[in-house]
């Protein structure tokens, strides 16, 4: 008589034979991290981001909000004073002639960065050769325009003795100092910041690489010239990169600093013609030590820069075409 095979519940037999349940002990999966471990993880990667948002970014930035009510120093406690920092920056002579020259290099320069870009931006993108090195050499004067080595450079190629006016006296043209001359010395700026255009052509270049082709052969099938085509095809298709240059270039236009404060000085060149909003707040702030009614000005360039970007996102619908629109 054969003697019953005895079994394990669950445990699986294959014919004769003992069962492969009983060969012995199943072993349990090995248990990775469990939810919260790998959270834990990640917020320990996080962790020098945060400390930097957090500590460098936006602690600083609420301080600055408190001090903008404050009559602060840096060498005494703040004193609260409510909104007369505010009060007296629209009696400031000196803070509405920083503005002036402020939105006057920024209406200037802004359009004359975009319109060259986009210029060299439509060479480029004809298919000549060496594409990648002309790129990278119209791209490297941004990563130098906001040095303090240009803004050296810019004072010797603008000034009296000078490239500029070496070259000019050449041909019997007296120019002088355009740096020491109120009347033309922002432009020297301008010039500056037009040459430095690399990083808005780039952004050019890789939307007009994106049109499809297919839309310039229907255009000129339908007997549309070149304007036509840059017209209708072109610059509707790349008003999201428009739009985007717009407001970054808006943005860091009303913010130089460098430049501005190295060749015009702390005073703000001749007749204040280079006294930048943030010049301005810097030297109210570090050298005058009115470091409450510098903050209240932070904080008014913040304030307008917003406005400024919800007035642009609410008339997008108007003129930005994106190409999942129906």
């Amino acid at each position: 008589m054969a003697t019953p095979t005895v079994t394990r519940p669950g445990a699986t037999t294959v014919g004769p034979g003992p069962a492969l349940g009983a060969l012995g002990p199943r072993r349990r999966p090995r248990r990775g991290l469990g939810r919260p471990d790998r959270q834990l993880v990640a917020y320990w990667f996080l962790a020098p981001w945060l400390i930097g948002i957090l500590g460098i970014t936006l602690g600083p930035m609420l301080y600055s909000l408190y001090t903008a009510f404050t009559s602060y120093n840096l060498l005494t406690a703040p004193k609260w004073v409510g909104l007369e920092n505010f009060r007296l920056l629209f009696q400031d002579p000196q803070f509405m002639q920083s503005v002036g020259v402020t939105v006057k290099f920024t209406v200037i320069s802004v359009p004359l960065v975009l319109v060259c870009s986009l210029g060299l931006a439509l060479l480029l993108n004809t298919g000549i050769r060496g594409l990648s090195i002309y790129r990278t050499l119209f791209y490297l004067p941004s990563l130098l325009g906001s040095s303090a080595a240009i803004a050296i450079l810019w004072i010797t190629v603008f000034s009296q003795p000078g490239l500029v006016s070496d070259v000019m006296s050449f041909f019997g043209v007296q120019t002088g100092s355009l740096i020491g001359n109120p009347g033309t010395a922002l432009y020297t700026i301008v010039v500056l910041n037009v040459w430095a255009f690399g990083a808005t052509m780039i952004i050019f270049l890789a939307a007009l690489r994106n049109v499809p082709r297919e839309y310039y052969e229907s255009a000129a099938i339908d007997g549309a010239g070149r304007w036509q085509r840059f017209r209708r095809v072109t610059l509707p298709l790349i008003t999201p990169a428009l739009f985007f240059n717009l407001i970054l270039g808006t943005v860091m236009a009303s913010q130089t600093f460098t430049s501005a404060y190295i060749i015009g000085g702390a005073t703000g060149g001749p007749a204040g013609s280079l006294l930048f909003y943030t010049v301005y707040i810097y030297e109210e702030g570090f050298a005058n030590f009115k470091m409450g009614y510098a903050s209240a000005m932070a904080w008014l360039m913040l304030l307008a820069l917003g406005l400024f970007t919800v007035i642009c996102f609410a008339t997008a619908r108007f003129w930005v075409h994106y190409g999942d629109e129906r």
